[in-house]
C-alpha cells in the first residue's frame, strides 16, 4: 500500500506544506501514534501489541500498522528460528518520534482532565520515566533498577545526567533493586506525595533488594505543574 493510496483513503491530506500538518498525515489517526509508542522500546508481535491496547481491534491494528509500514515508520520481520514469528519495528526514522511523544506527554499532563486511574501500559509507563526524569534532581546519582510490570521485564539505568529504559529481564545482581507491580501502581508511586512514597511503595509494589535505592530513584522524576481548571 502506498502512502499515496494511504492518505487518499482516509482523506488526510491537508494540501498544507507545514511539516506538521505532513506529519498529521502520518501519525494522526486514531491509535496510530499509541501504536507507535509501544514499538519505541523494541519489536512486537501483533499479540502483544493487542495486549498493549485493549481498546483498539485486530482489524483497525492491522490497517494502523499496514499505514505505517507503507508511511517507512515501521516494517515488519520475522524472527529466526526456534521463534519464527513476525515482528513490527520501528524503522530509525521511526524511532525520531520519541521526541515528539516526550512534548505531547509534557504538555498534556498538565492537564487538569488527566485521569491517572485510566490503564497505562508497561511501555508507556517506562517512556514516562524517560520523559518525566528531572536532572537536576537526580544530580550526578547513579542507578539502575529492574521492573517488572505486568509480566514485562525492564531495566531503567541513571548515569552522567540522564536516563535510559530498555526492555530486560532485570536480575538482581545486576540492578540494585527488582520492583514489581502494575505500571499504574507504579505511576502512583513516582509521581504521588512525595511524604508518602515510601508507605505507598509497600502498598502497591513489591521490592527486591535495596529498598532505599528505589526510593531515592522516585525522587528523580516529576510531572510538571497542572493548568488551573
Amino acid at each position: 500500500m502506498s502512502l499515496e493510496k494511504v492518505t487518499k483513503w482516509h482523506g488526510r491530506r491537508y494540501a498544507d506544506a507545514c511539516g506538521a500538518a505532513l506529519g498529521m498525515e502520518l501519525l494522526g489517526e486514531r491509535w496510530a501514534l499509541l501504536v507507535v509508542r509501544e514499538l519505541m522500546l523494541g519489536p512486537r508481535r501483533f499479540t502483544d501489541l493487542r495486549a498493549a491496547l485493549p481498546g483498539l481491534s485486530a482489524n483497525v491494528l492491522s490497517q494502523r500498522l499496514d499505514e505505517l509500514e507503507a508511511a517507512g515508520v515501521l516494517t515488519r520481520r520475522r524472527l529466526p528460528p526456534p521463534a519464527s514469528v513476525q515482528v513490527y519495528e520501528l524503522t530509525p526514522w521511526g524511532l525520531e518520534v520519541e521526541p515528539v511523544l516526550q512534548a505531547l506527554g509534557r504538555w498534556a499532563a498538565r492537564s487538569p482532565h488527566l485521569d491517572p486511574t485510566l490503564p497505562l501500559s508497561p511501555v508507556s509507563m517506562m517512556l514516562s520515566l524517560r520523559t518525566m526524569f528531572d536532572r537536576a534532581a537526580a544530580g550526578d546519582a547513579r542507578a539502575a533498577i529492574g521492573f517488572r510490570l505486568d509480566g514485562e521485564g525492564f531495566v531503567v539505568t541513571v548515569a552522567d545526567g540522564a536516563v535510559t529504559a530498555v526492555r530486560a529481564e532485570p536480575e538482581t545482581a545486576q540492578v540494585a533493586a527488582v520492583v514489581t507491580g502494575r505500571p499504574t501502581d507504579l505511576a502512583a508511586v513516582v509521581y504521588g506525595n512525595p511524604s508518602t512514597v515510601a508507605e505507598r511503595t509497600w502498598e502497591l509494589l513489591r521490592v527486591e533488594g535495596d529498598r532505599d535505592a528505589f526510593l531515592r530513584f522516585t525522587g528523580w522524576f516529576a510531572l510538571p505543574t497542572r493548568i488551573e481548571g
